[in-house]
């Protein structure tokens, strides 16, 4: 399986087609909104908006790490608007760890299917950035900027 097989929908429901951003490098990053790195949503949006022809940033919504995305659909999407503008794409509200783990985050934390490494998800924010062939190139823990040289180099 690749990474452009996988099935997800937004955060409205809709079917995402990942084969969509062939081309594009693609930044994955579980969220939530109650979290001490929620304000990385702020340089999630610049780097989104930064690096629009050739980067796209998904927010995956995920309350397993302290209970700290309990929001609905809805509540999510109001909050990421109102209170950092976020415009980039969200994802529905996901397991990436455990026996409900889904599909991405299995793919993206197994060497098996990535051909790259294996990982585990600790903590709300982290990241993981996939090249223009839907090839992983690695991950980032939580503390890790967005607007890192460890992301940007390669967007440059």
């Amino acid at each position: 399986m690749n990474l452009y097989d996988i099935k997800i929908d937004s955060l409205q429901g809709k079917p995402i087609k990942l084969s969509d951003f062939k081309n594009k490098f693609i930044l994955f990053v579980n969220v939530a909104s109650k979290c001490g790195f929620t304000p990385q949503y702020k340089d999630l949006e610049t780097l989104s908006e930064t690096y629009k022809d050739n980067l796209v940033v998904i927010g995956v919504p995920c309350n397993q790490f302290g209970k700290q995305e309990p929001g609905s659909a809805d509540e999510i999407q109001e909050f990421c608007e109102v209170n950092y503008g976020v415009s980039f794409l969200m994802t529905e509200k996901i397991d990436v760890k455990g026996d409900d783990q889904h599909p991405l985050y299995a793919w993206l934390t197994d060497k098996e299917m990535n051909d790259k490494k294996s990982s585990s998800v600790k903590w709300n924010f982290q990241k993981y950035f996939v090249d223009q062939e839907g090839h992983l190139i690695d991950y980032f823990f939580s503390i890790t900027s967005p607007l890192s040289s460890k992301i940007t180099k390669h967007l440059k």
